[in-house]
């Protein structure tokens, strides 16, 4: 009984959400209620916020919760839309919300986010297992795969080189073919942030440019358009399958779709250093990456479930080690940062306007 009044008070709380927000999109009108918890995001997170998802739904006793693979540009996207039942109550992201997503979640009346952070992950360059091996140095990734680059008289030219001995004598004879995510993928962001960035700041001809923000930005996050980088999609498993039909090919995604088919790809070093556990959680490998979700303050209490859909995230079964999400490949928190977050959830403590 207790258990029937109190889902029919949040579906009571729900219809005068939808009511009084925009449902769907500022200055929309709402069209129905819903009762189910709805996540979208980063296809990186996605296989985590599934798992936790069947948890709670077998937990519960009620419905799995509806978890969309949108990329981590995508999800953000639909979770700024509004506040209502025709908008997600979490957006997950394999990267921090930009202050230029935050200030459109605000233009649209999504005034309290809790941001969340549920573990690491790092992002790998890959082959098949019996391709070649590569020792990437950080300017490599730039030199190799960048629309363009600085020529011997200080201009930018377009990218010239065609195998990856072009680029540095002490890699293989090897075109250069890379598959990747596209650019709404927060993979692809963290990729530009964490490869391309400090690479092309290694190479004197940008690192000269760098005082002029814009065009440094430009120059080291615009990738090859001539079949040297490929968009892959969304799906990280369709470029692991990828990279065992095309020999010679590297792959970039997520280290947890790295660990579920060690049988077939094998990840390359960066300075040196291979992407384990152990190197993404203390950042000593360069490409090393938190992953968070974000959660719509004003849906909690509302829609049925969510506090306690979110809070699963951080349990002990789950993010502590040990728990199943590491069996999927999350590298879980320190036990402090751990801590800190679960007192987040607990007060569902708004976060503030990003920096950048």
């Amino acid at each position: 009984m207790i258990r029937s009044l109190k889902y029919a008070v949040a579906a009571t709380a729900l219809m005068a959400l939808a009511a009084c927000g925009d449902g769907g999109g500022a200055g929309g009108s709402p069209s129905g209620t819903r009762s189910g918890i709805w996540a979208a995001g980063s296809s990186t997170v996605f296989p985590f916020a599934t798992r936790v998802a069947e948890t709670f739904a077998r937990t519960s006793g009620g419905a799995a919760p509806r978890v969309e693979s949108l990329g981590t540009g995508g999800g953000i996207q639909a979770f700024c839309q509004g506040v209502g039942p025709n908008t997600p109550d979490i957006a997950n992201a394999s990267r921090q919300m930009k202050q230029s997503e935050f200030d459109l979640c605000a233009k649209n009346g999504v005034k309290d986010i809790v941001e969340i952070k549920i573990g690491f992950d790092g992002i790998v360059i890959a082959t098949a297992r019996n391709g070649n091996g590569f020792n990437f140095e950080l300017n490599d990734l730039y030199e190799g795969l960048a629309k363009d680059v600085p020529s011997p008289n200080g201009t930018f030219v377009a990218n010239p080189t065609k195998t990856w001995n072009d680029v540095n004598k002490g890699l293989p004879v090897q075109r250069i073919q890379v598959y990747g995510p596209p650019p709404t993928s927060g993979t692809r962001d963290a990729f530009l942030e964490l490869g391309m960035t400090p690479g092309a700041k290694l190479v004197p001809g940008v690192k000269a440019i760098e005082g002029d923000k814009d065009r440094f930005e430009a120059i080291a996050h615009t990738l090859r358009e001539d079949g040297a980088w490929i968009d892959s999609g969304e799906n990280d498993n369709a470029i692991v399958q990828t990279l065992t039909r095309t020999p010679g090919s590297l792959g970039v995604f997520g280290y947890s779709f790295l660990e579920q088919n060690l049988d077939t790809v094998k990840a390359e070093t960066i300075d040196g250093v291979s992407p384990t556990a152990d190197t993404i959680a203390s950042g000593a490998y360069p490409l090393s990456r938190s992953l968070y979700i974000y959660v719509k303050k004003a849906h909690i209490g509302v829609i049925p479930g969510l506090q306690q859909f979110v809070q699963e995230f951080l349990s002990e079964g789950s993010a502590g080690k040990g728990g199943y999400l590491a069996d999927r490949g999350l590298i879980p928190l320190p036990e402090d940062q751990l801590m800190a977050q679960r007192s987040t959830i607990a007060a569902m403590t708004p976060m503030a306007r990003p920096a950048k």
